[in-house]
């Protein structure tokens, strides 16, 4: 069967490909070859620039081209790795044979043994592995949570000064506005955002059990560490750990994977919170001509944006849990299950692009219901009565919370006129009647 948007396992490459599709870039198969092929690379140059007496006479006017080959990396290249692969079942010992070959076509071949010199895979993928990582975020997952904070920030701003019920536990309480609840949510991802900006991406590099022996032993008056420390900072733009075993202790990218897990559980408070609010009528959804909102009832409008975020929130941190509990553990000196695990990075973030551009949407379609939450307002005038208790204490009114509570709890509903006669058959002065007077679910909002 062929593969398609139709026949892919994973919705991420199916229902959803044209949403994921940005992130293929950066975690896809070809993506990891083609970074590997980067790492490669620029590891030959930074040999060719210490120098080693080998690579001293090695023309640096070459650099170029052989970033070029990185720049122009194409999908056949990427099926020729993929080719050699099969045949020496090993992934890193494909890239290797690629660019022996490439330099070959260069007129390279008396430096080509120079390619992965003293190295071990996971210097290559552990390097890899973190830049893409970086890249992907930086690139299209970050900016894309931006934008939802620059419409949460808007949305704050605009509905600002809009009275709102609030509810503590399902039940009326003291009002609130509506634009500061939404203003909550962007001060709570802003500073997320700027604890996971704090963690660095971190890459192993140092040979087969993390000291450099191969270096060491061939070159010993090199100091390979320092050269180590530059390489992964200065041409990959990483911050190198140290020291290792074979493999990057992934510690911090553990913690990335808990800072975008504890963003996702905010952005689905934000969904849930949005969905009930169009389920008690604050908020309607503009439709586009020919949308249908239910197979059978012609009227709903079902907040679906909104539950799609939830949901694949919901898969993306599912999965962000299982990374960050798995990837710090390796028995010994490595073991290979991480391999296999961080092939699926790309997934819990396709799931978060699905579930931003979800929100995006969603929030712009809400139409404020004015008529639908000033009703609430007035259909609940007993949340005044802790407006009114809190003053009468500052009088050294006797037991007001008692007396407030006897008022709200009987079988009667509070109304504004049952409020204006309570207040009215108060033993206190005139002006404190007309200061408590003043006091409406509408103003009674706080700072």
């Amino acid at each position: 069967m062929e593969l398609n948007a139709l026949t892919a396992v994973s919705s991420v490459d199916g229902r959803y490909a044209g949403k994921t599709a940005p992130l293929r870039a950066f975690f896809s198969e070809f993506a990891l070859i083609k970074y590997r092929v980067h790492v490669e690379v620029e590891y030959f140059i930074a040999l060719s620039q210490i120098p080693l007496p080998q690579l001293e006479d090695f023309d640096h006017s070459f650099f170029q081209k052989l970033r070029d080959l990185v720049k122009q990396f194409s999908i056949e290249d990427a099926e020729w790795i993929k080719t050699t692969e099969r045949t020496t079942n090993h992934d890193v010992k494909a890239v290797e044979y690629f660019l022996k070959e490439k330099f070959d076509g260069l007129g390279l071949e008396p430096y080509k043994e120079f390619i992965h010199f003293g190295l071990t895979s996971q210097d290559i993928n552990n390097t890899a592995t973190p830049l893409m990582l970086k890249n992907g975020l930086q690139e299209v997952i970050l900016p894309l949570l931006g934008e939802v904070i620059e419409r949460l920030t808007d949305l704050a701003e605009e509905w600002s000064d809009i009275p709102m019920l609030a509810k503590t536990h399902g039940q009326p309480a003291s009002p609130t506005r509506l634009g500061k609840e939404i203003n909550v949510f962007v001060v709570r991802l802003k500073k997320q955002l700027e604890l996971l900006e704090q963690v660095p991406y971190s890459a192993k590099f140092g040979g087969a059990t993390g000291n450099m022996n191969a270096h060491q032993v061939a070159y010993p008056e090199m100091d390979w560490n320092e050269f180590a420390f530059t390489f992964v900072e200065n041409f990959l733009g990483l911050e190198r750990s140290y020291p290792t075993t074979q493999i990057e202790h992934y510690d911090n990218l553990a913690a990335t994977f808990d800072g975008l897990k504890r963003i996702n559980t905010i952005l689905l408070d934000l969904s849930k919170d949005v969905w009930q609010y169009v389920a008690m009528n604050y908020f309607k959804q503009k439709i586009k001509a020919g949308e249908i909102g239910s197979s059978a009832m012609p009227h709903k409008v079902n907040p679906i944006d909104f539950e799609n975020a939830e949901g694949n929130l919901g898969i993306a941190n599912a999965l962000l849990e299982h990374l960050a509990a798995k990837l710090p553990i390796s028995r010994l000196q490595r073991d290979l299950t991480d391999s296999t695990v961080l092939r699926v990075i790309g997934v819990p973030l396709a799931h978060m692009l699905i579930s931003l551009e979800s929100l995006q949407k969603g929030l712009g379609k809400l139409e404020l219901n004015r008529a639908a939450i000033d009703a609430d307002l007035e259909d609940n005038w007993a949340v005044v009565a802790e407006a009114i208790q809190t003053i009468l204490r500052r009088e050294a009114f006797p037991k007001p919370y008692e007396a407030l509570k006897d008022l709200t709890r009987t079988n009667s509903k509070i109304t504004e006129t049952s409020i204006r006669e309570f207040i009215a058959n108060l033993p206190i002065s005139d002006a404190l009647k007309a200061e408590l007077s003043q006091i409406t679910p509408f103003n009674y909002t706080g700072i």
